[in-house]
């Protein structure tokens, strides 16, 4: 089983420069799926640089987007990368923030992984380039 097949990766927000305004990621839909794990990185290690992430029943709508209980993330070091993973949302729509309270910082581009399709192979986010490959031989790439 190829893992390819099996999840659907998002850019969701893209790296910046250095600044100290937070960041919110696009929405990420997780109809279909278990759960989600974001990824991206901090340049900065600071205790007011963090990753966090929040949900929404309705993307907004009617129902504003609301931190979730712990998920406030602080990378320990320099250019360390986060993960935020939230298995079975209470809430359909997710969005991670990256806060830059502390220090200006740069950040890294930050992808969403939606895991546990109901139905598969799955289709990645339209910035995502992807190919699939079981025991290839050993030759020019």
């Amino acid at each position: 089983m190829n893992l390819n097949k099996n999840v659907k990766v998002i850019k969701v927000l893209a790296g910046a420069s250095s600044a100290g305004t937070t960041l919110t990621s696009s929405a990420v839909d997780t109809q279909g799926f278990e759960g989600v794990m974001f990824v991206g990185s901090i340049a900065t290690a600071n205790a007011g640089n963090f990753a966090k992430v929040q949900q929404s029943r309705d993307d907004g709508s009617s129902d504003a987007y609301a931190d979730l209980e712990g998920t406030k993330l602080v990378t320990g070091d320099d250019a360390d990368s986060f993960l935020i993973d939230i298995n079975k949302p209470r809430e359909r729509y997710l969005k991670c923030l990256v806060v830059r309270g502390g220090a200006d910082t740069v950040t890294g581009d930050v992808y969403a992984i939606l895991y546990g399709p109901r139905k598969a192979p799955t289709t990645h986010g339209s910035t995502i380039d992807a190919e699939t490959h079981a025991s290839p031989a050993e030759g020019t790439a």
